[in-house]
């Protein structure tokens, strides 16, 4: 569980304010299209790929849940995933949105000081790289850039800089301005010297610096490159408390702002300033890693289309067919360019002199859907007039248009296929309907061994005594999901059985939070819960919520529970794992949610 001190807890009245003033149902329909579903609203779940919806939203009792991937929790944990943001940085942005204080006595300062203090870090150290440039010593740096085809705007615009060629320089400045050497390494501006030297020493030397910017404006990191042709050219900031490569996108602050819904995903950083140089303001890159599912669904949430534009090369197109799916699965449409005439974006603008933006302006409006580049890919290298050659493309072109949702879209592509192929249009349909049959079998056979997964606590980290007293734990958790869903009822269950009859810990804990806070007369929703749980934690109590929502618990079966719990601990027996009784009649019960219940 994560340590909070008992004297920066939020008062229960705000916390209920907060919940009252974001409503989880507008929070969440900000990121995630929902759609009525029996008692809840469901749609595909935010935080892992999926083609039907296993996430569902229970607005009356104020809690989310994906019955796929096991996320799941109360507005506050909601947006702590899907912004990545710590407890009280979730508790703010949502008082933010709600034209609300935070109160003072409420924020947890020591976590706070130090993300306050690698902001500060990352800013002064943006500062002083920026001055180097422009010094004696960033001259050839400045002439780097220059070189490069940017202008003083533009390099000024992104805040480039230099770090000099030295393993003192940051370091010494940064100590000037009172920061010290365990705060300038917590910020990956530096590293412990080794073989006897004393402190920090500058992780940057003798790069070509660009500072790395969040969409509040802080600095969260930077990218070093060096000038030579030298292997590998750029060093990145390593995850930091402020700074998470895999969820931030290279200037999305800017692209964010210009009021567009197509993003331009180009690979690197210096690609992305001379498209913005250029004329395109929504060109964002990866931060030296692959496409993530999590900056794709960044992607998608200020955009409704994601325009490819990796490098030519084996290792782009390598990206660009990684990168398609992840986007598709983000709701997005998607358009693959190629550039041609030039490696990368940048080279092919330079090239081009000063027609370089109109004449890639003309390659972004022609690039093609990724259906299109995907059955192109699939022909290279085969010979359609032999049989062989048919049967290959053919192949591919059949796994390709099963991944699509539309019909429409597959029956246009079929006749196209068949074409070329030479075969019937029918035929070719036939192999699409006979592929789809088979992934929606592997899903379903996928989805079950999840909720099995789930509901067996194999490899829990939550819960890790639940796999070997699954009755007992099934139980504890159905029984504090009736408690917290009629507290009135807690008199009753206590009359029953007592937190030393649990059996798991986890489940002992979070009875005894949820019973003395009733008997404080403090309420028990999800988000009253926060404080007390971690984001993992709050997954797990917002599945029992779940759980007890699909079976409809009563007063008398929650005295069966405390029968059960009770023969559970008075055994010594080593439990084994039940049979998948549950489980199935939880997957049942959610297929027949999908189909309109």
């Amino acid at each position: 569980m994560e340590e909070r001190r008992a004297d920066m807890r939020l008062p229960d009245s705000f916390l209920q304010e907060l919940k009252d003033r974001n409503n989880i149902l507008d929070v969440v329909s900000g990121y995630v299209n929902l759609k009525r579903s029996g008692r809840t609203m469901s749609g595909l779940c935010p935080f892992h790929g999926e083609k039907t919806p296993s996430f569902h939203v229970n607005a009356e009792q104020g809690y989310f849940h994906c019955f796929g991937c096991g996320a799941g929790g109360d507005v506050i944990t909601f947006i702590r995933k899907i912004e990545n943001l710590d407890y009280i940085d979730a508790v703010k942005f949502l008082a933010q949105r709600a034209g609300m204080e935070l109160p003072e006595d409420g924020r947890d300062e020591a976590a706070a000081h130090i993300r306050g203090r690698i902001y500060e870090a990352n800013r002064e150290a943006a500062r002083f790289f920026h001055r180097c440039l422009y010094s004696e010593e960033g001259k050839n740096a400045l002439a780097y850039l220059r070189g490069r085809g940017l202008t003083e705007r533009t390099i000024k615009h992104f805040g480039l800089g230099y770090s000099p060629n030295s393993r003192y320089a940051l370091v010494r400045q940064l100590r000037s301005l009172g920061f010290r050497d365990e705060e300038i390494i917590r910020a990956n501006l530096g590293f412990q010297g080794r073989y006897g030297s004393k402190g920090a020493l500058d992780r940057f030397a003798d790069r070509v610096m660009f500072p790395i910017i969040d969409l509040r404006g802080n600095v969260i990191g930077f990218g070093g490159r060096i000038m030579t042709d030298q292997k590998p050219k750029y060093l990145n900031t390593s995850d930091t408390m402020v700074f998470n490569k895999s969820q931030n996108l290279y200037a999305l602050n800017f692209a964010k702002n210009a009021g567009e819904k197509r993003l331009i995903l180009a690979e690197g950083y210096m690609d992305v300033i001379a498209l913005h140089q250029a004329g395109f303001p929504t060109a964002v890159a990866t931060l030296g890693t692959s496409l993530t599912t999590e900056q794709a669904r960044l992607i998608a949430r200020y955009a409704q289309e994601a325009v490819i534009c990796y490098d030519s090369d084996g290792a782009g197109q390598k990206a660009t067919a990684r990168a398609i799916p992840m986007l598709r699965e983000a709701g997005l449409l998607v358009r693959v360019l190629t550039v041609t005439g030039g490696k990368d974006p940048d080279e092919f603008i330079r090239s081009h002199g000063d027609q370089g933006p109109a004449r890639f302006k003309q390659l972004l409006e022609a690039s093609g859907n990724d259906v299109e580049y995907r059955l192109q890919k699939a022909a290279n290298g085969l010979d359609l007039s032999q049989p062989d050659g048919k049967i290959a493309y053919l192949t591919a072109c059949v796994s390709i248009l099963a991944t699509l949702d539309s019909k429409i879209e597959q029956e246009v592509y079929a006749g196209r296929i068949a074409a070329e192929v030479e075969i019937e249009k029918s035929s070719v349909m036939a192999q699409v309907e006979k592929q789809m049959r088979k992934r929606r079998r592997d899903q379903s056979v996928q989805e079950f061994r999840e909720i099995q997964k789930a509901t067996s606590g194999f490899g829990d980290a939550v819960n890790p005594q639940k796999s070997q007293n699954l009755r007992a734990a099934n139980a504890e958790e159905a029984l504090t999901a009736y408690v917290i869903n009629n507290p009135d009822m807690a008199n009753n269950i206590e009359k029953w059985i007592r937190p030393d009859d649990f059996v798991t810990d986890f489940n002992r804990r979070v009875y005894e939070t949820v019973t003395g806070r009733i008997r404080e007369n403090r309420p028990v929703s999800p988000t009253d819960l926060t404080q007390d749980f971690s984001e993992q934690e709050m997954s797990r109590i917002a599945g029992m919520l779940y759980k007890a929502s699909v079976g409809g618990e009563t007063l008398e079966a929650a005295k069966d529970y405390c029968k059960i719990i009770k023969q559970e601990k008075s055994s010594a027996k080593l439990r084994e794992p039940l049979e998948d009784d549950e489980a199935k009649r939880l997957f049942e019960e959610i297929q027949k949610n999908k189909l309109g219940k």
